[in-house]
């Protein structure tokens, strides 16, 4: 039986909204926002409906499949009851399912919605289309022969031609794909280009109209103009709560993503985006970690309160909440990091004492717990603050158990490194620390510690050479002895009375644990939290100080400098900018 065949026996046999009965009694059913039929591309609101909605009790889980496909998972359980998704890359029939779980009595209810996404293309010529936001359009083309792969190529008048990445054809079902890295105002032609695997097919021109009417941004203003032809032409930042916004480097807004995020964490490849919602005061369930698409549409959530429920399954201490950050690592995970508290008695102080801790979660493609590390396990936790950090305070994670806490380890980023293993960034601690991940199968010791008083000793005459407080540390893409880093420098700042943060990268020599210290850019200003450090495709490299005090305001700034420290280009932006990307394009992050 064909795809399309046995998606219409589904529509046919009135499925597009079914109902499912517990055997407790609870009855739960999905409600799309249109009828059976929506074109391709178009947002589609999911209601779950539930015959004990009033209760408080209850969570609910969305997974999507095309008709005869498997399900995959888009939010995992918690307490929203709708779901706004649509297909945005193939026409067709697709399922849509939710899941209904009574947290007080075990009650379960499941329900589906069957839906036909239609392709916009018309008398087998392509089509562009608007979606909601105003940066961002859908281009549709005609099916293309199995074998065969497509991408389309978009330009204004007289620029530089982008192009999306290419798309294997699906014989029977339209492509589409987003357009991104427009300019307000700017029409453009776009075109469809097949390649065979012999040759390459150009598809007809179409020309569409960009709007102006985009919500409000924060401002880009160079300061330091870029040099002409630079690599990685697109500055990406992500406010604390705003909208993220992409810029080219002469300032002008080319794409705007979803507010209310409040750190944007990484630039998936493929125009994807990892981001985490701290909700202060709000319960774990509000706490949530999510990966969305160029249209701002979610592909994968999960909440605190989900995860910590596998955790208590697997005997492990339960989260917060997640801050910081949430990458992609290899096998198709997302590494996560995620706040531990902690009653401790006469630990970093007389009596009951409430510790913040890490924790590192890896979830795989279905949002299920893989492997944790717990800091209050594996790290001295009479060892504290290096400041003595407390909280509340900007910057904390969340917390419950008491009004302050010690925020004992702050950490702050994390990566997978060339031998698998995971790089972890405990900012108040003044420390880079290498943990036994191995692909996931390690058991989580701490392999080193880079920084002040940690297992490296520091080749410099610098009066204090490490880096501190430190955001973004990283080995660099194809070379895993090269490691940058955005040094904040609160330490060295507070105990020198004074200077900048600095852009630094360190040769490191693993096995006779040295560091020497390739780049120690000072950027003239001093950025207290935050930052962001990248090495550009021209070997130049990009960092950000998104938390600079001055004249009243806390604004960023974002640097590219040579390999001498030289100041090649500098942009203001008028927000405190958690992290920032320099981007080939709007679906290439490096």
């Amino acid at each position: 039986m064909t795809y399309q065949t046995l998606g219409w026996r589904l529509l046919a046999a009135g499925c597009s909204a079914l109902a499912a009965m517990s055997a407790f009694g609870m009855t739960a059913s999905l409600k799309p926002s249109v009828e059976s039929t929506a074109p391709v591309g178009e947002m589609v609101t999911f209601q779950a409906v539930v015959s004990d909605a009033a209760s408080s009790n209850l969570w609910y889980r969305f997974r999507v499949r095309p008709a005869g496909g498997a399900y995959g998972m888009v939010r995992d359980y918690g307490p929203v009851d709708t779901l706004d998704w649509t297909a945005a890359k193939h026409d067709g029939v697709y399922e849509v399912e939710v899941s209904v779980l009574n947290r007080k009595n075990g009650e379960e209810a499941n329900a589906t919605s069957v839906i036909q996404f239609k392709s916009r293309v018309t008398n087998g010529q392509p089509v562009v289309s608007p979606t909601a936001n105003a940066l961002v359009f859908l281009y549709s083309a005609a099916e293309c022969a199995s074998g065969s792969r497509m991408r389309v190529q978009f330009q204004t008048s007289g620029g530089a031609t982008q192009n999306t990445p290419y798309m294997a054809c699906t014989p029977g079902r339209s492509m589409n794909f987003y357009l991104a890295g427009l300019l307000a105002g700017g029409t453009y032609r776009a075109h469809h280009v097949i390649d065979t695997g012999s040759e390459f097919v150009t598809g007809p021109e179409v020309a569409f109209t960009v709007g102006n009417d985009l919500p409000p941004l924060y401002k880009d203003t160079i300061v330091v103009p870029s040099r002409p032809g630079a690599s990685n032409p697109i500055l990406l930042g992500g406010p604390l709560g705003g909208h993220p916004v992409a810029n080219d480097l002469a300032g002008n807004v080319i794409w705007y993503g979803p507010e209310g995020m409040t750190f944007l964490t990484w630039v998936a490849a493929g125009g994807e985006f990892w981001s985490i919602q701290e909700q202060a005061g709000a319960d774990q369930s509000q706490q949530i970690v999510r990966k969305y698409d160029l249209a701002g549409m979610t592909l994968l959530e999960t909440n605190a309160a989900r995860v910590s429920q596998q955790l208590a399954a697997m005997g492990k201490r339960p989260i917060t909440g997640f801050h910081h950050e949430a990458r992609p690592v290899a096998g198709g995970r997302v590494a996560v990091l995620a706040g531990v508290e902690q009653i401790l008695e006469d630990v970093q102080g007389p009596g009951a004492v409430d510790v913040l801790g890490d924790m590192i979660v890896v979830l795989d493609k279905d949002l299920n717990v893989v492997w944790t590390w717990d800091a209050f396990d594996n790290l001295d936790v009479y060892r504290t603050a290096v400041l003595g950090e407390t909280c509340p305070n900007a910057g904390c994670p969340t917390y419950y158990f008491a009004a302050t806490a010690k925020d004992w380890t702050h950490g702050n980023a994390l990566q997978e490194t060339a031998d698998g293993e995971l790089l972890y960034s405990a900012r108040n601690q003044d420390w880079l620390v290498k943990i036994s991940y191995d692909g996931g199968n390690g058991d989580g010791h701490v392999v080193w510690k880079l920084g002040l008083d940690g297992d490296f000793d520091i080749l410099s005459s610098d009066p204090y050479p490490w880096f501190s407080h430190q955001h973004d540390g990283k080995f660099e893409i194809g070379d895993p002895t090269r490691l940058m880093v955005f040094d904040d420098g609160n330490t060295r700042v507070a105990e020198m009375r004074g200077g900048n943060s600095r852009g630094q990268v360190l040769q490191i020599d693993e096995r006779n644990r040295t560091v020497i210290p390739v780049l120690n850019a000072d950027l003239g200003v001093y950025s207290m939290a935050v930052g962001s450090a990248q090495r550009l495709r021209d070997g130049n490299y990009h960092f950000d100080a998104g938390f600079v005090s001055e004249n009243g305001t806390i604004d960023s700034y974002s640097f590219e400098v040579d390999a001498a420290g030289r100041i090649q280009y500098e942009a203001h932006q008028d927000v405190i900018l958690y992290r920032t990307f320099r981007m080939s394009d709007m679906y290439t992050p490096n």
